[in-house]
């Protein structure tokens, strides 16, 4: 099976066919999860799927499994996928390269009268982004278990309208049940949604492990006064004291190199008026680590410094913790193989860690699992200009279905 390779020119043409559906005009996607343009790929994945002679199954929770048949139907199958979901202003590659990827791995074997020895799944997960209804990763977290499916499908876009009734209004509330569906390994393809391939001239990133997150909501409570006849010294300015505390977030991710990595990317002032001092300011903080133990250590250093500033000023600083995500260290197996199928192709590779979430980080709780990355020009994703080249993008789908090959055997 050396000598196979996909077709490059079909999977870049079939990656164009599916950016047509919620195109925008900077070249970009907006295919929000459970809208009725997410229903429109969705189901074009499906007739791609059945006219390559898969059988297509969708769970309660709308996550969608297309089977290729196998010699030895009873053996788990070998399964690969990501998302069809994007963000509202996203790209053409950003999980949709995932699946894509794994529907040509399958015309292949097709197109080549390959049977392995286990049938070969391509799986899309619902509601990645996590853009419409929060939080991310919704498919995958309840199949892994993480989720509790009742809490999800209550969950509420900003117009009011919950993800359940969403999947039944589009079609996509399937009768099988979501998790307690057995895979024998698990691959997920991805651009890298970062600068380190193409700055390391590499083609392949063969991903061990992936960044833990720590999600924080943090509240300074100070006096909202008048700007003019306040003397500086009497302020109580509730955006000083979170802009001392926005600083020690940014000191805190780069003494944690070189995986370490700390944002705040959302706040809001109180009472946000251009003649008064804030009395209140709520933000966000995203802190991740691919080691469980620095993790933690960024967090406290966090709270120590929210703590004894909140002294020192005599401000109210409150830290809430709203969301986490464990360190994942992926299958040593499945990283040989994905590390085994670039030697094969003769690809540039080297070892990188995941800085972003995946489904595959919920999908390792339950089956042996590894990750592909392939670079983005300048490392942009989540917007419109975010590009993958079709050469990157085939040299990543030859990994894929070596890897496959590697878990799923052949038959004869």
């Amino acid at each position: 099976m050396r000598n196979i390779h996909i077709d490059g020119g079909r999977l870049w043409d079939t990656l164009m066919e599916m950016a047509k559906i919620g195109a925008t005009p900077k070249g970009g996607c907006r295919r929000l999860a459970l809208t009725d343009l997410d229903k429109q790929g969705r189901d074009l994945f499906v007739s791609w799927c059945q006219s390559a002679g898969c059988t297509v199954r969708v769970d309660s929770i709308g996550n969608m499994f297309a089977r290729r048949p196998g010699k030895d139907n009873t053996l788990a199958p070998i399964t690969t996928g990501s998302h069809l979901d994007t963000q509202p202003s996203g790209g053409k590659f950003d999980g949709v390269l995932g699946v894509l990827a794994g529907l040509e791995v399958i015309r292949t074997l097709n197109d080549h009268k390959v049977e392995t020895e286990a049938p070969v799944e391509v799986c899309v997960w619902t509601n990645e982004e996590g853009t419409r209804f929060a939080p991310s990763m919704m498919g995958s977290g309840v199949f892994a278990g993480a989720f509790d499916i009742d809490e999800i499908k209550a969950a509420e876009d900003t117009e009011g309208a919950t993800l359940g009734a969403e999947l039944e209004r589009i079609g996509y509330a399937g009768d099988e049940p979501a998790g307690g569906h057995e895979m024998g390994a698990y691959f997920e393809l991805h651009i890298e949604q970062g600068p380190i391939l193409e700055a390391e001239e590499k083609t392949i990133g063969v991903v061990g492990a992936a960044n833990g997150q720590g999600w924080y909501d943090i509240t300074v409570t100070g006096q909202d006064s008048h700007a003019g006849p306040t003397p500086m010294p009497a302020r109580k300015d509730a955006l000083v004291t979170a802009s001392k505390i926005v600083q020690e977030i940014n000191r805190i991710g780069h003494d944690h190199p070189p995986f370490g990595a700390a944002t705040v990317g959302f706040m809001q002032v109180s009472p946000n008026s251009r003649n008064v001092i804030p009395g209140k300011v709520i933000f966000s903080v995203d802190m991740r680590h691919p080691e469980a133990e620095a993790l933690a250590h960024m967090e406290q250093e966090l709270r120590t410094y929210c703590e004894d500033l909140s002294q020192q000023t005599d401000m109210g600083v409150e830290v809430s913790k709203i969301w986490a995500l464990e360190p994942t260290q992926f299958d040593k197996d499945c990283v040989d193989a994905v590390r085994e199928g670039a030697t094969l192709c003769d690809y540039d590779q080297m070892e990188i860690v995941s800085g972003a979430g995946h489904d595959a980080i919920y999908v390792a709780q339950v089956a042996p699992t590894a990750m592909i990355f392939v670079p983005c020009e300048n490392g942009i994703s989540h917007a419109e200009i975010e590009y993958a080249s079709k050469e990157h993008c085939a040299a990543g789908c030859d990994v894929l279905l070596h890897a496959i090959l590697n878990q799923a055997g052949t038959a004869g």
